[in-house]
């Protein structure tokens, strides 16, 4: 996913106070101070919940980024190692688990699991959290303009509207797209069914018609400008830039997208496993991921946390949908070795 900070953190007290007290070597008081390497997206960590953990365990948390998935995936097979943490999407977690490149997860050092969501967690990719806990996630939107969008439906049947022709702008993923289609026809974003990949592909030259571009990053400024009526994105840009333009309205369809989770965990060359265990239980907390979401803007799918959360974040129809849509969206699946049938159907989406 992409992502943008955009609502102030609360106190640094907020998330200490939620802290265990330590007992491992390398706790505060014990005079050897350890190092945790994390692999993550750019603002991706409160100061809060970074510099809680660090002060109980006595440790330095170093933050290490990467851009998308696909990259994190290459350095790592590459050989890069010395990263104790990494924060790849599911769909990434399944390419690692198939690689054998993960650590079983130790539940007796994770009390805080029973935070997490059960209603998320019966659509995880990894719903027994045997490989990774759930961090952050937030869904693919449609955002546009109410004074120039007359009569808009809540549905992916907007981008059909050829007098919005050169105002849109659709994302530059296959996934997302494709993926689009697929829902908009009633099927899993997920299909690897030939007949239903090239219907999707055929829907979504239908939209390339009328888009301005495809387009992962400026079509933030360009909705908020005015440039764009609408656009295709994520939640946290979409929100971050509505707070500069009032004329925005942001919704997921009603027939369903995809809800991209990030998730935590332990890479089997990590150094320092006991730690990292200790992270992810710590990022679990309800207190901590209640903090932790409000300053990135994304939503944790972490129950005890939204009792912590403020009345505007949790109020957010789009982070926090009714029970009856959310149970429309997906999270993007790992394709394997079914990929080029989408590679296949793309192409000839964006040479069209």
């Amino acid at each position: 996913m992409n992502r943008r900070h955009f609502l102030t953190a609360s106190s640094a007290a907020l998330a200490a106070a939620s802290l265990p007290a330590c007992k491992s070597k390398g706790t505060a008081g014990s005079g050897e101070k350890k190092t945790l390497t994390v692999f993550t997206w750019a603002d991706y960590l409160s100061d809060s919940a970074k510099e809680g953990f660090e002060k109980a365990h006595n440790c330095t948390v170093v933050i290490d980024t990467f851009d998308s998935n696909e990259s994190m995936l290459a350095k790592l097979e590459s050989g890069a190692t010395g990263y104790d943490i990494l924060v790849p999407s599911s769909y990434a977690v399944q390419a690692l688990k198939r690689k054998d490149m993960l650590q079983t997860l130790d539940h007796a050092k994770l009390p805080n699991l029973k935070n997490i969501d059960a209603s998320y967690l019966a659509k995880a990719l990894d719903s027994k959290m045997a490989m990774s806990v759930p961090y952050m996630m937030a869904p693919t939107c449609l955002a546009y303009l109410a004074s120039k969008v007359k009569d808009p439906v809540e549905s992916w049947a907007l981008l059909d509207r050829a007098d919005l022709k050169g105002r849109v702008t659709l994302l530059d993923d296959m996934r997302e797209v494709l993926g689009a289609a697929l829902k908009f026809l009633g099927h899993s974003l997920n299909s690897t069914d030939p007949a239903q990949l090239a219907a999707a592909r055929d829907v979504a030259i239908r939209w390339k018609a009328n888009i301005a571009k495809f387009e992962n990053e400026q079509y933030k400024t360009g909705i908020a400008s005015g440039e764009f009526h609408l656009v295709q994105g994520y939640a946290g840009d979409l929100i971050q830039v509505s707070e500069e333009n009032e004329d925005m309205r942001i919704f997921i369809p009603k027939e369903g997208t995809t809800f991209s989770c990030d998730d935590l965990c332990i890479p089997k060359s990590a150094k320092e496993p006991d730690l990292a265990h200790a992270f992810i239980n710590h990022l679990s907390g309800a207190e901590v991921a209640a903090e932790n979401m409000e300053w990135i803007g994304y939503r944790a799918p972490n129950s005890a946390a939204y009792s912590h959360l403020s009345e505007d974040f949790r109020g957010s129809a789009v982070l926090f949908p009714p029970d009856e849509l959310f149970a429309k969206c997906e999270p993007i699946g790992d394709l394997g070795d079914q990929l080029p049938l989408w590679t296949a159907e793309w192409d000839k989406v964006k040479t069209a």
